[in-house]
């Protein structure tokens, strides 16, 4: 009790002329309301209320926020400095109430306004369009434990005008509209023109006959502007800084050019700086999308090094201190470049010998892996290199030069090992590969998983892992509770408040004192209570949104993620038209009722894996439509997939699929989200699902399939045709989908996805696993069916969870990796 009156008192402290306890002041709410959209407060639209409640929030924590900043500049701390491509944020107004401790004084406050719809203005903020999965979920979680540990840090990355797509569904196709998520001003942002960074480019941009083209060794450059949100840890301490990059031209229009008429070509450099930062991911199924991706990485890591070597200069004046002062961790091979860029500044900038400069640079930057998928692991063209940095790809010839003279003297005569751990790879054509960049320049590897660390150690690069030993380590991934249990759960969040303090919402590992309550009668009925408030929740959302009815007495089971062969939604739709079979086959069987939810988005250019989103819908269809199934089973796919949907739905899932092909999942978060929420686990032995039946035991998980060491042993004979032809229901499943019992309006379409299958080798396995899957769902649904069993362990894997937080993955990532240690903010 001690440790929550101390953070009770973290809300009432003074900050200028306000007190948290104060909240969100009327007259200050009112003020931005006037003052800032001109408009009367009883004519303002919900959205103008959000804008004014969130800037009335900034102005709370503004205070705050430059205080940490001038602790920072004061005590001198090492720092940290996260460089991701993504940061999946979600919404941002909620999240800070709470983690600020005012969501019940600005709700009070605010109810003097009669016009105010608080369900209506939550809404109206958009999900942040700057990330797309588990890696930017997973940069945005980081951020959150950063500040809430007190660790002194920034984030790092770009402010896209647009995310990656908004997904609809059409006749059950995906098809892509643009996400303009900021058509409307965001009123957590700040932009900072005066901390701009010039970022040189090799080439320059002319339009030639209505087409943009590189013009070689005329240089050019762009402008780095940023824009900065506040990073609230919990309580409110310590408010750090995500610094998002915008790219701009340095002159707004050639006025030459549009004197004399020739108006788009007097605008094209500025055309050409805004597409810099324009969308995340670009279409990279063509040479334009994929330059085009270059720039936005090195974009990414010109404009942070040089922040960062701003801020390092602005308090120590020794270069060689660069390593004691700054911690760069590098969130995948995106932001790879830095090796080479870091390299250029202490060479050219700070004048430091080779040597000195490779050791300040090894012992600055760190590298987390996030994907055992070779294929993932980026390498880009010495042509881009050539046109755009080629400074750079000077310094990677050298360090390259220097990194295989050492491999052949540790393996004299090994060429083909040399061959395999060059950095430039010479064929076809020349390449960068940036994962060997990333380990060879850097003092950590890390993986995000005990199985995806081993993997990649043993495997991936294994060559780098035997010369390099010390370098390799893991990190199992973590998610933020309070985003993930305290505001996406309520019900939940206050049982277990009520049950053993509050103390679970910054040391999840308390959770493990609920492990008796899951023998309690009572306890299990005011678990399963929550639950059920969860999905009565969900399925009205459902319903107000989409018209679509859900029966929230069924079994909810989720399949929520990026849209991928290796990530086996086909597997569970194939489960699916099992037991569509079974029902037509046996009208009366008994089968618990069950409603399968999907989400996910596709890459665009990913044809098959847009061909399985089709037959979802098209599954889900034929079963809406048959009156003798609809009853047991219901299939939704739920578009346009994003952090706030995830909150809703993790909240009332009782099952969670968590089906990869084992071995190929890093991680995940997803699972580790359902798992804190009170959702049983249906999975195979990969990525983190392994740590979770570690933690509560493999009795309270139910684990199915190959492991990855049998997948990876039966390579050289696995033939899917044997399932099709020695087990009948896989045979009569994949036989109802090429035979268009589920395109009957488009005969053939599903022909694909039959021959992935079946003649081109089943890469991922679906067939291998298939019955065992089966077999285990046929388990999850007899458990179900006993209240207290499932309530049990429902309760023991959520009092198993607290290994997975972000926070004591941060906790590791600053002892281990970066060395850094808190600093409070008095």
């Amino acid at each position: 009790m001690a440790k929550k009156a101390e953070r009770d008192n973290l809300h009432q402290y003074e900050c200028g002329p306000y007190r948290f306890a104060d909240s969100v002041h009327v007259d200050n709410y009112d003020r931005h309301l006037c003052f800032d959209h001109i408009v009367l407060p009883k004519k303002a639209s919900q959205r103008e209320r959000f804008e004014a409640v969130s800037r009335s929030l900034r102005d709370l924590l503004a205070q705050r926020w430059i205080l940490t900043e001038q602790t920072y500049e004061k005590k001198n701390p090492k720092r940290v400095y996260y460089l991701s491509m993504e940061f999946l944020i979600g919404r941002t107004l909620v999240n800070n109430m709470i983690n600020l401790g005012v969501e019940n004084y600005v709700q009070e406050d605010l109810q003097s306004d009669p016009n105010l719809n608080w369900s209506e203005v939550v809404e109206s903020e958009p999900d942040a369009g700057l990330g797309n999965g588990g890696l930017g979920r997973l940069a945005a979680c980081f951020i959150d434990s950063l500040a809430t540990l007190q660790i002194p840090a920034i984030g790092y990355g770009l402010r896209y005008d647009y995310g990656i797509f908004n997904q609809m569904i059409e006749n059950g196709y995906q098809s892509e509209q643009p996400d303009h998520w900021l058509a409307h001003p965001d009123p957590w942002e700040v932009a900072q023109p005066s901390e701009t960074i010039g970022v040189p480019l090799g080439c320059s941009f002319r339009l030639q006959n209505g087409v943009l083209r590189a013009i070689p060794g005329n240089s050019s450059r762009l402008l780095g502007v940023p824009y900065d949100r506040p990073v609230v840890g919990y309580g409110g301490r310590t408010i750090n800084t995500l610094r998002l990059w915008r790219a701009d031209s340095p002159d707004f229009f050639d006025f030459g050019e549009f004197s004399s008429g020739d108006f788009v070509g007097a605008i094209v450099g500025r055309m050409l700086a805004e597409t810099v930062t324009r969308v995340l991911y670009p279409d990279d199924s063509t040479m334009e999308g994929q330059a085009l991706r270059f720039v936005q990485e090195y974009f990414l890591v010109c404009c942070s090094l040089g922040d960062i070597v701003f801020r390092f200069r602005r308090t120590n004046s020794d270069w060689n201190l660069l390593s004691d002062k700054v911690a760069i961790q590098l969130n995948d091979t995106h932001p790879a470049m830095a090796v080479a860029e870091m390299m250029r500044i202490l060479l050219d900038e700070a004048g430091l010998g080779w040597e000195d400069a490779w050791k300040q640079t090894i012992n600055t930057l760190a590298y987390t892996n996030h994907t055992l998928l070779p294929e993932a692991l980026e390498k880009w063209p010495v042509r881009f290199f050539e046109l755009v940095c080629p400074r750079l790809l000077n310094i990677i010839y050298e360090i390259n030069r220097r990194f295989l003279e050492e491999v052949r003297q540790n393996y004299p005569g090994d060429e083909a090992r040399v061959s395999r751990m060059s950095i430039v790879d010479d064929s076809p054509t020349q390449q960068v590969r940036m994962a060997n960049l990333a380990i060879v320049g850097t003092h950590s590897t890390n993986g995000v998983a005990q199985i995806h660390s081993e993997l990649l150690r043993t495997q991936v690069v294994s060559d780098f892992a035997e010369l390099f030993p010390e370098r390799f380590n893991n990190k199992t991934n973590g998610v933020t509770p309070r985003r993930w249990l305290l505001s996406a759960n309520p019900e939940l969040a206050s049982l277990i408040t009520k049950s053993i303090d509050d103390v679970w919402i910054t040391e999840l590992n308390e959770l493990n004192r609920l492990r008796p309550l899951a023998e309690d009668s009572g306890f299990q009925a005011e678990f399963m209570k929550a639950k059920q408030a969860s999905k009565l929740r969900f399925a009205s959302w459902l319903k107000e949104t989409t018209g679509r009815i859900i029966d929230p007495n069924t079994i909810y089971d989720s399949q929520i993620k990026r849209i991928h062969e290796y990530k086996r939604q086909l597997l569970n739709v194939l489960h699916i038209v099992m037991l569509y079979r079974r029902l037509k086959d046996e009208p009366g069987l008994d089968l618990p009722q069950r409603t399968f939810f999907f989400a996910g988005k596709a890459a665009p250019a990913y044809r098959l894996a847009k061909l399985i989103i089709k037959l979802i819908n098209n599954v889900g269809q034929v079963i809406d439509s048959d009156p003798g199934v609809n009853e047991k089973i219901k299939v939704v796919f739920l578009s346009n997939y994003n952090v706030s949907l995830a909150e809703r739905l993790i909240p009332a899932t009782d099952v969670s699929e968590q089906i990869s092909t084992a071995g190929y999942e890093a991680s995940g978060t997803g699972n580790m989200k359902f798992m804190m929420n009170g959702a049983v686990t249906i999975g195979t032995r990969d990525g983190a699902t392994i740590e979770m039946a570690e933690e509560a035991g493999e009795d309270n998980i139910f684990l199915f399939g190959l492991t990855a060491s049998q997948v990876a042993d039966s390579r050289g004979w696995y033939d899917p045709r044997w399932h099709y032809e020695n087990e009948p229901e896989i045979q009569a499943a994949i036989d109802l989908i090429s035979n268009d019992h589920f395109s009957r309006e488009e005969p053939g379409i599903f022909g694909p996805i039959c021959e992935m299958l079946l003649t081109q080798g089943d890469y991922f396995m679906h067939l291998a696993d298939l019955t065992s899957y089966a077999n285990t769902q046929k388990q999850v649904g007899e458990l179900y069916d006993d209240t207290n069993a499932w309530a049990r362990m429902a309760i023991l894997n959520v009092a198993s969870s607290g290994k997975f937080s972000s926070d004591r993955t941060i906790a590791e990532y600053a002892t281990d990796i970066w060395r850094v240690t808190p600093c409070s903010v008095d």
